[in-house]
């Protein structure tokens, strides 16, 4: 697993377009593909029919799902499912390994993210990813939030930057405990402080979708209450997609739950229904504790 985003590849801005407005044989196979309700009305994202490969190991076979505006999206199963694997596929991050390859198409508001001539920083900054460890640049803290909208020109002046950074602190509730800080490295804060500084910093270039990667593996019971009251605040103005071990964590965040087993998506459906009435035995095993 990815606990950090390593280098990126920047194409030629000539060649590329916004995508803004806009052993497998050992495996033991599940009994069938998915069932229950996979599409949404209106969806931000929406993908189909993706595969991905590690080398010549399939890791995701044939997933289709849609992300709904202003929904968190849990996404369960056991360790090695796919689930994280499927996550990265949603901003390209898989790009940055070598020997992965996908198939399939994952569309963001109509547009094919894997187009040749998608402009994948661009995506990057529309479809934010938080990571299982917290990450900050080795920066101030308002430098940590100022960096994204410097980068892609989304302030005129130093006084927008500074209405940016101070509102996207107090989105990730973050603000109040830091703004006697904001000079002072982020790497000093707390890991539920940290953690919430790389929200704000993934929410200060306005994303239609915010991924997280067990958000919360690392962190005390404390930090893990007010991420998971933060993720609910959040959901107003952006889509979740959130991969986590916690069962209990995805019955309280989320909306609609996504199970996965063995690279494949076996249900997906309102979390309300997954958790008291699955439709598939292998749903019903894993949350009742026979495997996984």
């Amino acid at each position: 697993m990815l606990d950090q985003p390593q280098a990126l590849t920047v194409q030629n801005p000539a060649e590329t377009t916004d995508v803004a407005p806009l052993p497998p044989a050992e495996r033991e196979e599940p009994e069938s593909k998915t069932v229950g309700r996979v599409t949404v009305d209106k969806p931000v994202m929406t993908a189909r029919n993706v595969n991905v490969y590690y080398g010549e190991k399939q890791a995701i076979n044939d997933v289709s799902i849609d992300i709904a505006y202003n929904e968190v999206l849990a996404m369960i199963g056991p360790s090695g499912c796919g689930k994280s694997t499927f996550l990265r596929c949603l901003n390209r991050m898989n790009d940055t390994i070598e020997s992965a390859r996908m198939t399939g198409t994952i569309e963001l508001e109509g547009h094919d993210i894997y187009d040749r001539k998608t402009d994948v920083v661009t995506l990057r900054a529309r479809v934010g990813m938080v990571f299982q460890k917290p990450n900050p640049f080795p920066k101030s803290v308002y430098e940590n939030v100022a960096y994204g909208p410097k980068i892609h020109g989304l302030a005129r002046n130093q006084t927008e930057l500074d209405e940016i950074v101070e509102g996207s602190l107090n989105r990730a509730g973050l603000w109040d405990e830091v703004k006697d800080r904001l000079n002072q490295p982020g790497t000093g804060l707390s890991g539920g402080q940290q953690q919430r500084l790389c929200i704000a910093r993934s929410i200060a270039v306005s994303p239609d979708i915010i991924l997280m990667d067990e958000p919360c593996s690392a962190l005390d019971p404390i930090a893990t209450a007010r991420i998971e009251e933060l993720i609910d605040e959040l959901r107003r103005n952006y889509s979740i997609v959130i991969v986590t071990h916690s069962m209990q964590q995805a019955a309280r965040v989320s909306q609609r739950t996504a199970y996965f087993h063995l690279g494949v998506l076996i249900e997906v459906g309102d979390t309300s229904t997954i958790f008291t009435n699955p439709r598939h035995k292998l749903t019903e095993d894993y949350l009742t504790g026979r495997f996984g």
